[in-house]
């Protein structure tokens, strides 16, 4: 496509498809000479499956918009289950295999650094095949290796296992997160985008429950307890199927791909792969903004979530409550802020208003001494701080072409996620430098703040940007 799609302005007459509650808007690209000579000009379809597509109102998302969701909200769910259950389990591990703790901690570092090849790859499929299949493989990827991690014998074959696990962990993110957005009606997006995201919390309460309730079981003998907690991932497999029977193809791609071939047999498979697309020159700012705004936001996270245990347990306090109390907030918050940022706010209105308020509210977060104080400060920060994520999906997909909606999103999230992970780590060395565990992590969540707006003022604003099926 040729750049600047976003910025071009147009000029829509509608037409709607015989037999179809597809309505469409198709629009001719002014100024810009088409590649597409079969057509005349480039031409451009917004694709919309509710012909009244300015409703705000959940009631108006038709059954099939909403098995997508489904679909990639219990992917991401049972994704974020199985890796957060590491964290639980991590000790009796150390034992079984008897290493140290770094050596531990490698397993969800390594798990990180695979999503980012894992959505490349399942992003460069999602824009070439269609959204479907790669989330289909994506699921039976990571419930597969998940499954196999359980029956490691050694060290090293865990460590390889996990590794694989996260190329599909990966790739349910890149795959899926653009077959919700482009199904969904554009005015909701920002609200489907939070509920989408906050699987992730979902999934983390899911993993603190079983470890509480279920593990327990097999006390007696920890070596096969974090075994049973890993064999439960075989589970989601089953939801690959439904997908396969009950989950439609993304609109948006299917039009691309019906105009592609008016324009010619030969242009409908894409001389290049997708991922080349978004470092060209046009796209190349694009992607680095999207990249370091995600980068920030998952210092953020990081920062706030990942020695927040610790801080409880060095404070004397028991940790359930509060981590429940921060993934609930952040359920709240996610969805909360998603339909804010559809307001006149917008994306970038919204994410400056939640990172205020949660540096606002980090000394009642951190040092709040009353459990009732201390569960409010952490309920907030999981309504503001994580709550910022709410805009993540949605942000990133509205900021690349349909063309390269599996890929570029998929790529900014994980390499962002590259980047985050090593927040763990800072906070860490701050605290052998003799910096209290309070002010590490209000010192690193407040400069990734600060440095998030900065990403996401330099980009445009996104709210309602009209999603087309372009032919070039």
């Amino acid at each position: 496509m040729t750049a600047g799609f976003a910025q071009t302005r147009w000029q829509p007459y509608h037409q709607l498809v015989t037999g179809s509650d597809t309505a469409l808007k198709v629009n001719e690209n002014e100024g810009h000479s088409s590649a597409a000579t079969a057509l005349g000009s480039t031409v451009l379809v917004e694709v919309s499956h509710n012909v009244d597509d300015t409703s705000r109102n959940l009631a108006s998302v038709n059954r099939e918009q909403w098995r997508a969701f489904w679909a990639v909200f219990l992917g991401w769910l049972v994704d974020a289950f199985d890796f957060n259950m590491l964290a639980f389990i991590l000790i009796d591990i150390q034992k079984s295999f008897t290493v140290d703790r770094a050596l531990a901690g490698a397993l969800g570092t390594i798990t990180l650094a695979m999503r980012l090849l894992g959505s490349t790859g399942a992003g460069v499929l999602a824009d070439r095949y269609g959204r479907k299949l790669p989330l289909m493989l994506s699921i039976l990827w990571f419930s597969v290796f998940a499954f196999l991690s359980g029956f490691s014998i050694s060290y090293a074959m865990l460590f390889a296992l996990r590794a694989l696990f996260g190329i599909g962990m990966g790739g349910e993110w890149a795959a899926g997160m653009p077959l919700v957005l482009e199904h969904w009606p554009a005015r909701l997006r920002g609200l489907v985008s939070g509920m989408l995201q906050g699987g992730w919390y979902w999934g983390y309460l899911l993993a603190a429950l079983v470890f509480q309730f279920v593990y327990p079981l097999f006390s007696a003998t920890p070596d096969l307890g974090w075994r049973v907690m890993l064999w439960a991932a075989i589970v989601p497999a089953i939801l690959a199927l439904w997908v396969r029977r009950r989950v439609k193809e993304s609109p948006v791609w299917l039009e691309r791909q019906r105009l592609l071939a008016s324009a010619g047999a030969a242009r409908v498979v894409p001389s290049r792969i997708s991922l080349v697309r978004i470092f060209e020159r046009d796209l190349i700012r694009c992607t680095v903004q999207t990249t370091g705004l995600i980068a920030s936001f998952m210092c953020m996270y990081y920062a706030i979530n990942f020695w927040y245990p610790t801080l409880l347990r060095d404070s004397g306090h028991v940790t359930l409550p509060y981590l429940a109390a921060i993934n609930v907030g952040a359920i709240l918050g996610t969805a909360g802020w998603g339909r804010i940022s559809e307001t006149a706010l917008g994306r970038r209105g919204a994410v400056t208003l939640s990172i205020l308020l949660a540096s606002a509210v980090l000394p009642l977060y951190l040092y709040a001494r009353d459990p009732w104080l201390l569960a409010a400060g952490a309920l907030l920060m999981g309504i503001f701080g994580n709550g910022v994520w709410g805009m993540a999906p949605a942000y990133t997909a509205e900021r690349f072409p349909t063309a390269v909606r599996g890929v570029g999103p998929g790529f900014c999230y994980h390499a962002g996620a590259a980047v985050g992970a090593l927040m763990p780590w800072l906070v860490g060395r701050l605290q052998d430098r003799g910096t209290p565990i309070g002010t590490a992590i209000g010192s690193a969540m407040l400069v990734s703040g600060a440095i998030a707006l900065a990403f996401v003022w330099l980009g445009p604003e996104t709210r309602g940007r009209v999603f087309v099926a372009e032919a070039s």
